[in-house]
């Protein structure tokens, strides 16, 4: 069986093993078309039973999240996988995800990606080694003993360990409020990872201004910055440490696009993903996770025309769910804002994926180092545990 490495990790700091394995040839199922995989995944997971449980994430295209037994956002499908008994979890989603799902997992329970290529460029934005620096940062600079490492979902598994260890947890956007509100019980400041919109949106909802708020950029440390781009003073009024990281698709949304769509709609209703900008945030009339964005679909009276800025699959699905409800919805930037990483996962890779465990082969399976799972694990039952 093949180790191979995450691309996206140096092997220093790598804190998951792929294992690969010896399965029938990925490519012979890539040349063929996406409808000549429907019966073949159907049969797949009928004889695979209760031994296999397949999660998808709402970004998923159609033609994938259709099958999953689970769909959900980051922060459901953590609580699916904690529960489950299958000694199977096929996750359609990205790869924190899945080391998230091997963490919670039952000892004798196996992760499967359909695709490693699968991942987040915002994950990719805190590498273990540049949270490492910025820490020996704030314990020079005397505050880190007064601060707690918070992480967003969207991490990997060496950087949730990296906070379970120092006293914090892991958020998803359904419960970063309460996250906050469970640290600041315990410290006067936040180290928030990775992502700084989700950071300063819930830092804002909560009355925290925005000038007690710094931003960290681990690549001006790397020029030379001792403080990230900040000042030590900077540092030690502020209550919140934001990271300088984002989403791809969510930052695409823009103030304009939020005034565009109003003028052409009177009495449009905005709700937006909290990973989108301050500035969007501001102009929209509610935010919201992935769940709480179909709950706010699903609420909103006959005849709503709602605008929705987050991944355009969710979009364009709720649209055909809720068109019989005398419902419109629009997606707030009409280019349309697609996750790449989480489409690479199609019905082929699918398909590859459950026809190997039929026949008794594993792939792809998302295998977190016991020393990195241990601390990893102490932040997501945290999380797990406060109320979302």
């Amino acid at each position: 069986m093949n180790l191979v490495l995450d691309e996206a990790l140096s092997e220093e700091s790598v804190s998951a093993l792929y294992e690969v394995g010896t399965s029938c040839s990925l490519e012979d199922y890539l040349a063929q078309p996406d409808h000549s995989m429907d019966a073949r995944i159907a049969r797949a997971r009928e004889q695979l039973g209760a031994t296999t449980i397949l999660l998808g994430h709402h970004y998923q295209r159609d033609e994938v999240i259709r099958f999953a037994d689970y769909t959900g956002d980051s922060y459901k499908l953590s609580r699916i996988t904690a529960d489950s008994n299958a000694k199977y979890i096929v996750f359609c989603g990205v790869h924190f995800m899945a080391e998230s799902a091997d963490v919670l997992g039952k000892p004798d329970q196996q992760v499967i990606l359909p695709d490693l290529n699968a991942g987040c460029s915002m994950a990719d934005m805190a590498e273990i080694s540049q949270v490492e620096a910025c820490w020996r940062a704030l314990e020079n600079a005397g505050v880190a003993e007064d601060t707690i490492p918070l992480t967003y979902m969207n991490s990997t598994a060496a950087i949730k360990a990296f906070c379970g260890e120092r006293g914090g947890l892991v958020c998803t956007s359904s419960n970063a409020r309460a996250a906050f509100e469970w640290a600041f019980a315990r410290k006067k400041r936040i180290l928030f990872l990775p992502d700084q919109h989700l950071g300063r949106n819930t830092g804002y909802a909560m009355g925290i201004s925005l000038n007690e708020m710094s931003v960290w950029d681990p690549w001006a440390v790397q020029l030379g910055g001792n403080y990230g781009g900040s000042t030590r003073t900077a540092l030690e009024h502020s209550k919140i440490l934001l990271w300088k990281g984002h989403c791809a698709v969510h930052q695409r949304f823009l103030p304009s696009h939020v005034d565009q769509l109003r003028a052409k709609y009177p009495g449009l209703r905005v709700i937006v993903h909290p990973e989108c900008r301050w500035e969007v945030c501001q102009k929209a009339d509610a935010l919201g996770s992935t769940e709480g964005i179909i709950k706010f679909v699903e609420e909103s009276p006959m005849g709503s025309t709602i605008a929705i800025g987050t991944e355009v699959h969710l979009v364009n699905r709720l649209a055909k769910e809720y068109a019989s409800h005398g419902k419109k919805i629009l997606s707030l930037d009409d280019a349309g804002c697609l996750c790449t990483t989480m489409y690479r996962i199609s019905p082929q890779h699918l398909a590859w994926a459950l026809e190997n465990l039929v026949e008794g082969r594993v792939v792809n399976r998302i295998k977190v180092k016991p020393e990195v799972k241990k601390w990893a694990k102490v932040a997501l039952d945290r999380m797990l545990e406060i109320n979302p």
